[in-house]
C-alpha cells in the first residue's frame, strides 16, 4: 500500500534517510527527497527506479503534505526554528532518538532520562502541524533487513495523538515501508519507541517482532 493523493518528502539522505528512501522505492511509493547536498541526493535517487524526485529543502516543504523529518534531533530543531509556520497544517514525522556518542564507542541519551525527543519537537511545532513518532524504533541493518519479511511482516511502532488521520497517514507509510504499523498510543508514549525504551530494538525487545509479538508488549 503506498500513499496516493498526499506529497511525501524525506528530509536527510543520511543512514536513516536513504534506508527508508530504498524501502519506500521497494514498496512502490514515490516522494520528494530533499538534503542539503543536492549531488548526493541526485546519486541516491538514481538508484530508486523513479520513485524518487530530488529537490531542495524549501521545496520539500512547501510541496509535501507528509514530511519525513530523517535528520538527529538538533538539525530537526534548528528546521522547525528555520520554517515555522510554514509547518503547519502538515504532518511531521519524527524518527529521531535523543542520543549521541558517549566517547567510548557508544551512545547515551542527550535529554533529561524521563523526556522524549517527540514530545519536546511536538511543543517546538506551530499549531496546525501535527507529529507523529515512528521509523526510529529499530536499529539501521534492522530498518534495511527486517522490511518485506515474509511469511509475517516484522512491526514497526509509532505514536500519535488522537487526530486519526496524521496516525492513518504515517500507518500506511509504515505499510508502504515493509512493516506492520502497531500504534502504541499518544505522544506521551514516544519515550517507550525511543533508544533504550521498552519497545525499541536497542531497549526491552532486543529485536524485530511481528504483529503478535507487539500487541503482547504494548
Amino acid at each position: 500500500m503506498t500513499i496516493s493523493d498526499d506529497t511525501v518528502a524525506i528530509i536527510g539522505i543520511g543512514n536513516i534517510g536513504s534506508t527508508l528512501a530504498a524501502n519506500f522505492a521497494a514498496g512502490g511509493q514515490d516522494f520528494l527527497l530533499a538534503g542539503r547536498n543536492q549531488e548526493a541526493a541526485r546519486k541516491l535517487a538514481s538508484t530508486l527506479s523513479g520513485h524518487a524526485e530530488v529537490v531542495t529543502i524549501d521545496e520539500a516543504i512547501e510541496r509535501a503534505d507528509v514530511l519525513v523529518f530523517a535528520v538527529w534531533l538538533d538539525a530537526f530543531k534548528e528546521l522547525i526554528a528555520q520554517y515555522g509556520e510554514r509547518l503547519a497544517g502538515k504532518v511531521i514525522v519524527d524518527p529521531s532518538n535523543p542520543v549521541g556518542p558517549d566517547g567510548a564507542g557508544g551512545y547515551h541519551k542527550v535529554i533529561a532520562e524521563q523526556e522524549s525527543s517527540g514530545q519536546i519537537l511536538a511543543g517546538l511545532l506551530p499549531a496546525g502541524a501535527r507529529l507523529v513518532k515512528a521509523f526510529g524504533t529499530l536499529s539501521l541493518p534492522t530498518l534495511s533487513a527486517a522490511a518485506w519479511r515474509e511469511p509475517e511482516r516484522a512491526v514497526q511502532f509509532y505514536a500519535a495523538d488522537d487526530d486519526a488521520a496524521a496516525g492513518d497517514l504515517v500507518a500506511d507509510l509504515i505499510r508502504a515501508d515493509g512493516y506492520e504499523p502497531v500504534r502504541v498510543g499518544g505522544l506521551d508514549q514516544s519515550i517507550r519507541i525511543e533508544m533504550y525504551g521498552d519497545l525499541h530494538e536497542y531497549g526491552a525487545l532486543g529485536r524485530a517482532v511481528t504483529k503478535s509479538e507487539a500487541l503482547a508488549a504494548v
